[in-house]
């Protein structure tokens, strides 16, 4: 019951948001290490909130977004394959 109030808690974020997120971690990421090679554990930490708004931080699981990504590209869209390819991102510079 403690789990669905939390989770009820929590505002929804949409799929295009959360890609966006990745993204911006993404981004930070290759910013700090010079390269897109993220490990399957590494969790990345970026500013959140619009311009104007209180600006939040997020923990977002950075390995596990390129994993799934790339297990999902078929699924993904030009620009969002654009976006990684932008970053680096060898299997999507390919599929894009």
């Amino acid at each position: 019951m403690a789990a669905k109030a939390a989770a009820d808690a929590r505002p929804k974020v949409s799929r295009t948001d959360r890609f966006q997120l990745g993204i911006a971690a993404l981004a930070a990421f290759v910013a700090e290490h010079g390269h897109p090679r993220v490990p399957r554990p590494h969790r990345q930490v970026v500013e959140a909130g619009a311009d104007g708004e209180d600006k939040g931080v997020i923990e977002v699981a950075l390995g596990a977004f390129l994993n799934n990504s790339k297990a999902r590209r078929a699924k993904l869209t030009a620009d969002q394959l654009a976006q990684l390819a932008e970053h680096g991102v060898e299997w999507a510079a390919a599929g894009a």
